[in-house]
């Protein structure tokens, strides 16, 4: 079972997972969803999780020494994933097992691939791609829209959670794919 502090503000959220262990000043917007076995902490300063953004399995968030966490709107933490006192834009999605060191910032439509390591202090302008160890921009792209329907797609496995299912039934399955087949237009 987990854990969640009183000095947590659930405003709404879509789900939370009982084996979530949510310590110190978090906010968990409206329509967030929060999976099994995160961990966040934040002894002082805070973390603020962003409307309709999804915290994936075993994600561990915690604030840096002079930094607060920041995740915006609309953005997918993907599983394993460590942020460190960092600030995530709005609509970004953050890969399997990468990393977010203390001041690093991620500008808004960004995909941070997986297995990546982003530096302290490093700072990504809106629409980047970003990979590697030590992570650096590869691409430039409005990733927005695409990873907004990662996040729809979250809000809408919430939504079956919450209501003690964990399978979406077929009409649920055709909605997500017409949602991705508009994606492609």
């Amino acid at each position: 079972m987990g854990f969640i502090s009183d000095n947590v503000t659930l405003d709404d959220p879509a789900f939370i997972h009982e084996s979530a262990w949510l310590y110190g000043k978090v906010y968990i917007g409206p329509g967030a969803s929060v999976w099994p076995n995160v961990v966040t902490r934040a002894e002082f300063l805070e973390i603020r999780i962003g409307a309709r953004t999804n915290i994936q399995d075993f994600v561990m968030i915690h604030v840096g020494a002079m930094t607060p966490t920041i995740v915006g709107e609309d953005c997918s933490i993907t599983h394993h994933a460590i942020l460190h006192g960092c600030d995530i834009g709005d609509r970004c999605l953050i890969g399997i097992n990468s990393t977010i060191m203390d001041g690093a910032k991620i500008g808004a439509n960004s995909i941070v691939a997986g297995n990546s390591i982003v530096r302290e202090n490093s700072e990504f302008p809106e629409n980047s791609i970003i990979a590697g160890v030590p992570a650096k921009v590869v691409a430039t792209r409005d990733n927005g829209k695409a990873n907004a329907l990662n996040a729809a797609m979250y809000q809408r496995f919430a939504a079956t959670y919450s209501a003690g299912r964990d399978r979406l039934d077929e009409a649920e399955v055709a909605e997500v794919m017409a949602l991705y087949r508009q994606e492609g237009d």
